[in-house]
């Protein structure tokens, strides 16, 4: 037998990638859901848009309502990643919350599909979350960050004292979150575009001037 019959004949074995398999899985499942929401969703299109059998999912996520789990705490993972690049500790607290303020807008407006999971999570009472137990302590250190941000505020005679970081990124996302979820309906009320590019910069400076008024040092010292 000769050396290039022994090429020809000798097998490679396939190497697989967990991490990437599981990654392509994600990818898939978040596309669907966003599109179709837990109950229109399916497994086979799913394992179809991945490019992976079924037998891989079920092995990697066990079921449907677990993989739609998964998304979820990948979503909430990404938002905490993304959040480490703000650099909250430097500049100046003003123009830090600044950009914590165009952090939430930005995100949303680059990942439109984060809007429709949350909706489909929030629908089923966050019950995939619940089962989780992760998403927690996914988002202490992104609230920890924000708690940082707020006693330097303080500290420097910018901002006043009292304040909950929980209460104000909720604060933030809720101007970010009902804006751009409900653009459509209010564009036709106020008729206006609200998607338009002026309309837009215009509620990121509304966003900055309504945070900026509620955390500075001129209000009374909070008791939140």
């Amino acid at each position: 037998m000769t050396l290039e019959t022994d090429a020809k004949t000798t097998k490679v074995p396939i190497r697989r990638d967990p991490d990437a398999s599981r990654q392509r899985i994600l990818a898939a499942a978040t596309e669907m859901f966003a599109e179709q929401g837990l109950d229109g969703a399916r497994v086979d299109e799913i394992a179809d848009r991945s490019g992976m059998n079924k037998r891989m999912l079920y092995h990697y996520f066990g079921n449907k309502e677990e993989l739609f789990g998964a998304v979820l705490e990948e979503l909430y993972e990404t938002i905490c990643r993304e959040s480490t690049k703000l650099d909250l500790g430097t500049g100046s607290p003003p123009e830090a919350m600044q950009r914590l303020v165009d952090f939430a807008l930005n995100f949303y407006l680059d990942n439109p599909h984060a809007m429709t999971l949350l909706n489909n999570a929030n629908l089923h009472k966050a019950r995939h979350l619940k089962q989780s137990g992760r998403v927690r302590s996914i988002h202490e250190p992104f609230e920890d960050m924000i708690k940082a941000l707020l006693d330097r505020g303080v500290a420097n005679g910018d901002f006043r004292g009292g304040l909950n970081a929980a209460r104000l990124y909720i604060t933030i996302v809720g101007l970010t979150y009902y804006y751009l979820s409900n653009g459509h309906t209010l564009s036709l009320v106020y008729d206006r575009n609200l998607y338009d590019r002026k309309e837009l910069r215009a509620w990121r400076e509304h966003m900055h001037d309504v945070i900026a008024r509620f955390v500075s040092a001129d209000q009374p010292a909070a008791n939140l």
